[in-house]
């Protein structure tokens, strides 16, 4: 590994490991607010992401930034950070312990790093993926600093897919897997990253609940599927993505594309 990449890890590490030590004092002793898009929010998230803000700043002053509290406007800079300070913000405020720290890292508009950080249950999830094979990237994906991959099993009914709220409509007889929905866009996907899942899908995720896990899932193998009608990145300068709902299916293996995809073509935008 390059010292740039090395670099951009233990920031990442050391940051969301920081944050994490006081959301984990927080967990439990704070109110939340509703947002106007309905979701809920609390001064944690209010905290942790301008301490996100304030760190990139000051250790890469030429990165951009976006995230779910503050910009969200997608700036010119070459590289950007992309971060949701506290992923599960509606776990985290009614006392369930699964809510993580996400951070992604975009060259030219596309993720080719990737973070997240699960206090609760110290899993710690991180991945370097370059699909233009423009830059020196170190492929690989990992969970607490060990390899991850994903699952080659065939789907079943002791196989696990994970939902969120807004897609139980695909839920019908037949359905090839058990259904699972943890409340965390990130670690729904990250269950297929690491084999524990076979897929999943959500229907209304933001672009901070992608940019981070984009890198993660496809270097431990997995497939990433868009469910608009035009792929998600590069981003584009200039446009606002606050409340742009980027709909999307990740499944372990190419041959399971066929077998999931006509269950979720009602998400499709």
């Amino acid at each position: 590994m390059t010292d740039f990449w090395k670099t951009i890890l233990d920031f990442a590490q050391t940051t969301t490991e920081r944050i994490g030590v006081q959301l984990l004092k927080d967990f439990g002793h704070v109110s939340a607010s509703n947002k106007a898009d309905g979701t809920l929010v609390t001064q944690a998230d209010k905290w942790a992401d301008g301490e996100l803000h304030r760190a990139i700043a000051n250790t890469f002053p030429s990165h951009g930034i976006l995230s779910e509290e503050a910009e969200h406007l997608f700036p010119a800079n070459e590289w950007c950070w992309i971060v949701d300070p506290l992923d599960g913000t509606t776990n985290f405020a009614r006392g369930i312990p699964l809510w993580g720290i996400s951070i992604g890292l975009l060259y030219r508009g596309i993720p080719v790093f990737g973070y997240v950080h699960f206090p609760p249950i110290q899993q710690s999830f991180h991945g370097f993926w370059d699909s233009s094979s423009q830059l020196d990237v170190p492929t690989g994906a990992f969970l607490n600093g060990q390899p991850i991959r994903i699952s080659e099993d065939a789907p079943s009914n002791n196989h696990f897919f994970s939902l969120c709220a807004r897609s139980t409509s695909i839920i019908q007889p037949g359905f090839p897997c058990k259904i699972r929905m943890l409340g965390v866009a990130t670690y729904n996907f990250l269950m297929v990253g690491c084999g524990a899942a076979i897929g999943g899908v959500e229907a209304t995720p933001k672009i901070w609940d992608l940019a981070a896990v984009y890198s993660i899932v496809q270097a431990a193998g997995a497939v990433w599927i868009s469910l608009e009608s035009a792929p998600i990145f590069p981003l584009k300068v200039g446009e606002n993505y606050g409340q742009r709902s980027l709909p999307t299916l990740v499944v372990s293996r190419q041959e399971l594309v066929s077998v999931f995809e006509p269950w979720v073509q009602p998400l499709r935008k």
